[in-house]
């Protein structure tokens, strides 16, 4: 992923050739004949085709998050159109603006064109194309830090700078699933191949691995089996729990490690378990995976959280409100992926249904990905949280002070903890001053008939309501 000005490498769209615009209008043809109409509207209608040079075509799309949402979605509808279209051979390449004043945009080389092959079938030759099976969505500015992933994030830059050369060979990066690890591990290859664009980097899970290995066995071609892994500079394996109990399997990937490290070539694994913790597998492995850095990568802390959100709405051009990201950050703690995919819900649902992304809507969503455990208010929090807004001492909300903005909020917090905890009017009143049960229903009916009329009370207990709950 590149950035480049408005008008840098790419023509005009001013200057789009009619062939070009007759091409595409072909493929939204194609398109809009597969799609039901809602998908073909958001997805598709706004695409401006901006380049088709070299057997590359570039299409304009609003942000990411779309380019991700149809890679992810619609991307081998997407090929399949160009293909018939353009030709055999065609790259799909998007690009995104980044900033509408400058006119600065990304560029994201689509996954899905060519389509990947199994790069063992290619038998390239060392100067030959090597497709390195990269995701080119994960970098490390996609990548964002903090304390739970500090550790394996410093180490895959310094492995990125200088990859077979530092300490961390083997960088073994685990943890839970959806906190990050294969995206690290893709940052990593795609910023070595940033630094020398020659490098073979190779990103392989290990079921393909496993897959890769029993075809070369039953095709008695597992002599070129090993000798395109040894090819590599940079051997990446997602997933390498996969590899227990498949003896020949790990045999073949013993000596393909040996010879990797032996040579200085960088090799960088994930697992969802340390080492010590992987059940079937030998132990002349483990004790290799152990020979360079273990790095754990945790659940994401709160700030790394809305961080993430936060990172993701610039890279999208959405604005979620502080209490949305607030209510996301509190209640999807363990998965990045969790995150973004709700945020990518959130956006789908307001652009098909062009609506406020609100509290209520995220509820709705998270919900259906995570149990949200319902935050348990007690009239304390009730007090501080009026005290703070109203900018009185809670001291003075709980005294028998009767000045007018002191009344005013002790009504408010009298009101909303009888709304939000599940005290009686008596512990309300005890709690409150040592007030009696009449003098909480007093309070409690002032507000709500002011509530009627009142539209900055309305405003007040609104905000007071959502920063207790979220």
């Amino acid at each position: 992923m590149h950035s480049l000005s408005k008008n840098e490498g790419i023509t005009d769209n001013t200057k789009m050739t009619a062939e070009l615009q007759q091409k595409w209008a072909q493929c939204q043809a194609i398109l809009a004949d597969n799609l039901t109409g809602s998908a073909y509207q958001t997805w598709f209608a706004p695409i401006v085709p901006l380049q088709f040079e070299n057997g590359v075509l570039v299409l304009q799309v609003k942000s990411q998050f779309v380019a991700e949402y149809i890679e992810e979605n619609y991307i081998q509808l997407l090929s399949a159109t160009i293909l018939r279209v353009f030709g055999q051979g065609t790259h799909l390449e998007y690009r995104v603006l980044i900033d509408a004043t400058s006119g600065a945009a990304t560029m994201l080389p689509s996954n899905g064109s060519p389509a990947h092959v199994n790069p063992i079938q290619q038998a390239p030759k060392r100067a030959d194309y090597f497709d390195s099976q990269l995701n080119n969505f994960y970098t490390f500015d996609s990548f964002v830090g903090g304390e739970s992933n500090k550790l394996a994030r410093t180490a895959g830059v310094a492995i990125a700078k200088q990859p077979g050369y530092t300490a961390f060979n083997p960088l073994f990066i685990y943890g839970g699933s959806g906190v990050g690890k294969t995206h690290l591990a893709n940052a990593i290859g795609n910023q070595i191949q940033v630094y020398n664009p020659h490098a073979r980097v190779l990103y392989v899970s290990a079921n393909t691995f496993k897959l890769q290995y029993v075809d070369a066995t039953k095709n008695n071609r597992i002599t070129d089996f090993l000798n395109f892994y040894q090819s590599v500079d940079v051997l990446i394996v997602d997933d390498i729990q996969y590899f227990a109990g498949l003896k020949g399997t790990q045999d073949t990937f013993f000596h393909i490690f040996n010879y990797l490290q032996q040579s200085r070539k960088q090799l960088i694994l994930t697992s969802d378990r340390a080492p010590i913790e992987l059940k079937d597998i030998e132990e002349r492995l483990l004790t290799r995976f152990k020979w360079g850095l273990s790095a754990e990568i945790k659940h994401p802390e709160y700030a790394l959280r809305k961080n993430i959100l936060l990172n993701k709405m610039h890279r999208d051009g959405i604005t979620l409100s502080d209490e949305v990201i607030e209510f996301i950050a509190t209640n999807v703690k363990h998965s990045v992926r969790d995150l973004e995919g709700i945020l990518a819900s959130l956006l789908a649902h307001s652009t098909l249904t062009d609506s406020e992304i609100d509290v209520k809507l995220a509820e709705q969503v998270v919900s259906r990905i995570v149990a949200i455990q319902p935050k348990k208010i007690t009239i304390g929090d009730v007090v501080g949280a009026v005290a703070e807004h109203c900018d009185i001492p809670e001291k003075a909300i709980l005294s028998q002070n009767r000045a007018r903005e002191v009344a005013r909020a002790r009504h408010i917090a009298l009101y909303l903890t009888k709304e939000l905890t599940d005290c009686s009017l008596a512990e309300i009143g005890f709690k409150m001053g040592k007030r009696s049960h009449a003098t909480v229903l007093h309070s409690i009916a002032l507000v709500n008939e002011r509530l009627e009329y009142d539209p900055v009370l309305r405003q007040t207990i609104a905000q007071i309501e959502a920063q207790l709950k979220y």
